[in-house]
């Protein structure tokens, strides 16, 4: 396995990589999202459908700018999303300029975090941007909470691994409508 650090996982994402690391709550899976190519991989190693859409995760809501679109937003929702941001709150916001079908699938908005978790976070400001964030596991299987527990393989699928621990949450991290507050995963 490629061992990776957040500062030389950069070329591998931008040559089109698709890496494992340590999120919230699980193992995730992350590439540039505006790379289609590495997107399509990533997809195919899930065996996850273009359709379902991906989740973005970032340092800061700067790196998020024309992926989506917080002015969409009435001031209370906008104010909501900013108050429980960083942290482990995924958002689904209207979806920007630069976010094309294969990262919104199906839909006209886009599912979004800026993350608290320090090695996410380090990774997304080395990238400069958001990355792809997916459970790092085949659809349908429970997703890897632990190293160890990564499915044996994904692993030669993977252009490189940046080792670290999750952030300990015991569910994924929830995911909530910002127009209408509805809940889409808890």
């Amino acid at each position: 396995m490629n061992e990776l650090t957040v500062h030389t996982a950069p070329p591998v994402l931008r040559a089109g990589g698709v890496i494992a690391y340590p999120t919230e709550a699980v193992w995730g899976l992350g590439c540039d999202p505006s790379h289609e190519a590495a997107v399509m991989t990533l997809l195919q190693i899930k065996q996850r459908p273009v359709e379902k859409g991906m989740i973005l995760v970032a340092a800061d809501l700067a790196q998020l700018e024309g992926w989506v679109r917080m002015d969409a937003l009435p001031a209370e929702c906008r104010d909501t999303v900013l108050a429980s941001w960083p942290g482990a709150n995924t958002w689904v916001l209207p979806a920007g300029n630069r976010a094309p079908r294969w990262i919104t699938g199906d839909h006209s908005g886009i599912a979004v975090r800026v993350s608290a978790h320090p090695l996410v976070a380090a990774l997304c400001r080395a990238w400069g941007g958001p990355l792809v964030s997916t459970s790092a596991n085949l659809a349908g299987h429970p997703p890897a909470r632990t190293r160890a527990a990564l499915d044996p393989a994904l692993l030669p699928l993977l252009a490189g691994l940046i080792d670290g621990d999750t952030g300990g949450l015991a569910q994924p991290t929830p995911i909530r409508d910002a127009l209408s507050g509805q809940v889409l995963r808890t």
